[in-house]
């Protein structure tokens, strides 16, 4: 059992992890895809570095930083989050579960939103980003996901008891090692999805047709929006909405850094995570939990 699970190892996930390890609380630090800080080349308005530094050397210091203090940091991709019993919560990943007492997500900015002509035009009309919150209103009927890694895998798993018939979308990438009665997958390229009023047909670079009731898009590695809107955390437009106390609707459960939105800096990431942090020492502290 851990007091914390921050998903995510950038800035913001960083300084929460510092704070709440420094109040003797048992914290976990989960991560998998690239921050964006890791992706910037040179960093020169930072505090503290006359000669600037490198985005990459910044995100390396900062996990060894939380290494040194004795944080457990595993490289594990999260594909889903649930409520426990006595409002716990149970983080699972591709290697196992954890359950945790406080969530702080810092999972960053992620644009997970393919570049296929139609996807975004039939967004809410048969076009999904979330199997938790969509699955009911197709079933019985014959859908698509469009992904190929662990992400994918899990929502098709969310699917699969709800659904007639799941066909999983590579786009041409390497397919999951995945099997089921009622799934196949394709690992032709995507060029197109058309309909009317709501998605009705995907064509591929041969020319080819097949007919779906609807997509779902599972690209990549989840983030921290889409377990938002699994556990009903309010979300506005791709942000994952919080108080001034980086607190979402959820007891319990934080936000912090680029996945709340405003000013994506690493300053106020810091920020963010430091105060997430504080305030779920104070929640956990005040439950006596």
């Amino acid at each position: 059992m851990y007091d914390v699970i921050i998903i995510g190892a950038g800035p913001a996930g960083i300084s929460a992890s510092l704070y709440t390890k420094r109040a003797n609380l048992k914290v976990l630090i989960l991560y998998k895809d690239k921050s964006a800080l890791e992706k910037t080349e040179w960093i020169e308005n930072y505090y503290g570095f006359e000669n600037g530094i490198s985005g990459k050397g910044l995100y390396k210091a900062g996990i060894q930083q939380a290494e040194q203090l004795g944080i457990d940091i595993k490289k594990e991709e999260v594909t889903n989050i649930q409520l426990g019993q006595e409002n716990r919560y149970i983080v699972i990943t591709e290697k196992g579960s954890y359950q945790t007492k406080t969530v702080i997500f810092a999972t960053g900015k992620k644009k997970n939103i393919p570049r296929i002509k139609g996807i975004k035009e039939f967004e809410g009309k048969g076009v999904s980003y979330c199997a938790v919150c969509d699955g009911f209103f197709y079933k019985n009927k014959d859908i698509a996901i469009l992904g190929n890694g662990k992400y994918a895998i899990s929502e098709a798993n969310e699917l699969i008891n709800i659904v007639n018939s799941i066909t999983i979308l590579t786009d041409g990438k390497e397919a999951p090692e995945f099997r089921a009665d009622n799934v196949k997958i394709d690992t032709r390229k995507v060029r197109e999805v058309r309909g009317d009023n709501k998605i009705e047909q995907i064509e591929f670079d041969d020319n080819t047709t097949t007919k779906t009731d609807g997509i779902f898009v599972a690209l990549g590695v989840a983030g921290g929006n889409e377990f938002a809107k699994k556990l009903g955390i309010i979300t506005k437009k791709e942000n994952i909405v919080v108080n001034e106390n980086m607190e979402t609707n959820i007891p319990g459960i934080y936000a912090c850094g680029d996945c709340v939105g405003g000013l994506l800096q690493i300053s106020k990431s810091v920020y963010d995570g430091t105060k997430a942090g504080l305030q779920a020492i104070q929640y956990i502290r005040k439950q006596n939990i």
